[in-house]
């Protein structure tokens, strides 16, 4: 039997979707697919995809002719193309255009859609829909989204990602971020316009009134470091930027509380993470967050500092709805997808595009 051979894009990468990625790679290797993975170079030392039995092929996130060109050699041979994103499906498929091949795209996460960069987005979106052979949407708003785009095939696909694997002692970890004695609240993503930092700092001058006063840790790097840093020093707020982290796993592990003060999110890594580990979570209510969580957080609407500061303060004074949250968060996580289930999935549809159909039975 001939082996399956299918290619894996990514674009930028975001953590969600490279974590995917490589859980997939690895469980489709497993499985006996071959698998190649093209990405911009810096994702292959930070994901290790050949450590997954894959074939890492470096393409730069360009859309000219020499990334598209790379991109296309990569995909020869290839019985499924399988990209993630908008960004990488349009690449994509202008790097197959005129072959027989089957693509497949997921959705990972909502791209903005205002102005005349939002035109643009929607051409775009329309364009990947009509490419696509199946459109896979990580929550229900993206697979109808798809649809409403033109997508001949949308389906949900909610991914899992590998649960994390706390190894530091939990006392040795919050020494080295000065929250031995206080309460350590954690928040992950980039330091980008929308994912709700700004409100944060401005909940954080509420909690200065708190004794002791918790510590707010910000994993992430991006363009409004330099901005949010400037607020920190200049009004003495109990906030740390910790830039880029490879162990946000056993950063959240010695959290009390996770907070995700998004604008939008589609299936969260954070609030994932969080939830598997017991950490109760304070969230806005947007996107896909309450499809993903269910009743296991604390929900708060976007940009609304005064909510966000009355919600943690509730929770920090409460431990016994802090623990329900914690049980609660278990409870929904285990009803989540497995890896396994997830890759299941996946070769199912490419099984689908790729078998030849069935002759109907008279």
């Amino acid at each position: 039997m001939t082996q399956l051979r299918t290619v894996q894009v990514l674009g930028g990468g975001s953590a969600g979707s490279s974590a995917h990625v490589r859980s997939l790679a690895g469980g489709l290797v497993a499985r006996g697919v071959g698998v190649t993975v093209c990405a911009p170079a810096p994702l292959e030392q930070a994901y290790d995809f050949p450590g997954a039995g894959a074939r890492f092929v470096p393409v730069p996130r360009r859309s000219d002719p020499a990334a598209v060109g790379a991109l296309r050699a990569a995909c020869a041979g290839a019985d499924v193309v399988h990209a993630h994103g908008l960004d990488a499906a349009v690449r994509t498929s202008l790097a197959i255009s005129g072959r027989p091949v089957p693509l497949v795209v997921t959705l990972h996460t909502r791209p903005r859609t205002a102005g005349a960069r939002g035109r643009v987005t929607r051409m775009l979106e329309r364009r990947v829909a009509r490419a696509a052979a199946v459109v896979l949407g990580t929550s229900s708003e993206l697979v109808d989204r798809a649809r409403s785009r033109g997508a001949r095939d949308a389906r949900l696909a909610p991914v899992a990602v590998p649960s994390p694997h706390p190894d530091r002692p939990e006392s040795k970890m919050r020494a080295e971020l000065g929250a031995v004695e206080r309460p350590l609240l954690t928040a992950v993503g980039r330091l980008e316009r929308g994912r709700g930092h700004g409100t944060l700092l401005d909940a954080s001058h509420r909690w200065l009134g708190l004794d002791p006063v918790p510590l707010v840790a910000i994993a992430g790097e991006g363009r409004e470091r330099a901005a949010l840093q400037r607020r920190i020093d200049g009004e003495g707020l109990p906030v740390r930027l910790l830039g880029h982290r490879d162990d946000v796993g056993e950063l959240l592990a010695v959290s009390d509380l996770a907070l995700l003060p998004s604008r939008w999110e589609a299936r969260s890594l954070l609030a994932q993470e969080a939830l598997r580990l017991g950490v109760p979570l304070v969230a806005t209510r947007v996107g896909g967050t309450p499809e993903l969580v269910g009743t296991a957080a604390e929900f708060v609407p976007y940009g609304d500092a005064v909510a966000l500061a009355a919600a943690v303060s509730r929770l920090l004074a409460e431990p016994d709805r802090r623990r329900r949250l914690a049980a609660e968060g278990l409870a929904q996580a285990a009803t989540w997808p497995t890896e396994d289930e997830t890759v299941a999935q996946v070769l199912s549809i490419y099984d689908e595009l790729t078998q030849p159909a069935r002759p109907r039975m008279p």
